[in-house]
This record gives C-alpha cells, structure tokens and sequence, in this order.
C-alpha cells in the first residue's frame, strides 16, 4: 500500500510516518508535501496513491482547497488539532480522522476501518470526502489565531480589509480575526452574490450594508452594519456596478 502524507509541521509529519513503519511495515509513504499547492502539483504529476493522510491547515490555506484543483479519488484520513467544528462534519460524513498527536491506536483503527471497505464502499467514501471538502471550502475559513485554529463561517463575515499588506476579517459580532492570504485571493472565493469588493482596502457583505450616502465627485459612501477602520467609499465609476448587485436577486440554486 502507498500512502501519501500532506503535512506542514515537520515534526507531525515524521511522527506519522513512524507509527506508520510501526503498525503497518507494508505502507510506503511515496511523498510528504507541505502546502496545497505543492499537492495539488504532485496529484497532478502521478498516480494516486492507495491512501492519504492529510493535515486540514497548511501553509498556504485550508487543505480544502485541494479538493477544487484535482481530482481526489483515493481514500482519505485527515488528520487535525482539536477543531470541533470540522470533526463535527467528519462525524456527520462518517470521515475518518485523527487527533493530534496522533497515536498508534488511532492509525491502526483508521487503517482497519479502510481494509473492510467494499470496493463500493469505497467509492461511496471517496465521494463523501469530496463533497464535505466541497462544502467546508466554500463555507469555512480556518483562522490561525496564536495556538488556536478557529472555524470563521462566511455567512458570519461583514467585511473583509486589507491594510500594510495584512487581511482582517471582522464579524457581525465585531469579532477581528487577521487572514493568511491576500484580498484578490479572499475575492475569488466569495460568492459575487453576497460580496462586494467596494475597493482596493474592503469587501463587503451584503447583509453588512446598513446605510448608503452620496459623497463628493458623485461617489458614494457605505455605511456597514459593524464599524470600519476608515471610510467605504465607492468610486464614481463604480457606482452603477455596486447598484446593480445591491439591487440583483439571488440565483436559484
């Protein structure tokens, strides 16, 4: 059996090759990769391996990702810090997963549990797998805040700014949480729908806009339902774009 480990902590990451050559001597680990994208790059590259082992946060994003560049057909074991968040839609999904540190119990329970599947079976578990990776990628950011991972839902973010090269993300709480990716990269995966990149500091929320104001030169000021750290000011040119996407209807899903 070939298994494949995506890990970024180096120490986790030899910590599970090595209570893999204690439980299971058959398993190779054909690779340990350390970001989304050096795994979306590998998967791309060979053959899908028998089994992965793949750690939920890593340097660059949430491994969700994965999951939207490449095809994922091998069974998956996530591996992860105490999230309850993300074990309840493992549970949910019947996802297996293991706790950090990860242990030799817990290895060899998750790797029994994979021996008994039907090739059926399987193939019902690799679709769960995605479509709960589907769904956590489009509806949960992982926040790294000190020693803690924080689940920030979408629906829970008002705006999203970006000042001196750092993202924060701010809740209708008025909770502040700093992101670890750029606000091109946070636009591209928001829904056009419900967010609005008003301009080159906010995205907003639909739900966030409390109160519209018209400024100097024919632009318009927002006003959000939290409070900003300057001013929301839409450009003139912009104008007619913001309207219409206040204005517009949900599609149908």
């Amino acid at each position: 059996m070939k298994a494949l480990i995506i890990e970024d902590e180096t120490a986790a990451a030899l910590n599970l090759a090595a209570v893999l050559r204690q439980v299971a001597p058959g398993v190779e680990v054909v690779a340990t990769l350390e970001s989304v994208a050096e795994s979306v790059e590998w998967l791309r590259a060979n053959p899908q391996p028998d089994l992965l082992f793949m750690d939920i946060h890593l340097a660059d994003g949430d491994s969700f990702r994965i999951f939207k560049s490449v095809e994922v057909t091998a069974p998956v074991v996530f591996t992860t810090a105490y999230d309850q968040y993300a074990l309840e839609a493992f549970k949910v999904n019947s996802i297996d997963y293991l706790l950090k540190p990860i242990n030799a119990d817990d290895v060899r329970r998750a790797l029994e549990k994979l021996r008994r599947l039907t090739s059926g079976e399987r193939l019902d578990y690799g679709s769960r797998v995605r479509t709960m990776a589907a769904r956590q990628s489009e509806e949960v950011f992982l926040v790294h805040v000190r020693d803690r991972i924080i689940p920030l839902r979408r629906d829970a973010i008002a705006y999203l700014y970006t000042a001196n090269e750092k993202v924060t993300a701010c809740t209708f709480e008025g909770e502040v949480y700093p992101m670890d990716r750029t606000l091109e990269a946070y636009q591209s995966q928001l829904p056009e729908h419900d967010f609005f990149r008003a301009n080159r500091q906010f995205i907003v929320a639909r739900r966030a806009v409390k109160e519209i104001a018209v400024w100097f030169g024919s632009r318009l000021t927002l006003h959000l339902a939290v409070n900003t750290p300057e001013r929301i000011v839409i450009s003139k040119a912009r104008v007619p774009e913001f309207k219409a996407w206040l204005r517009a209807v949900r599609p149908a899903e």
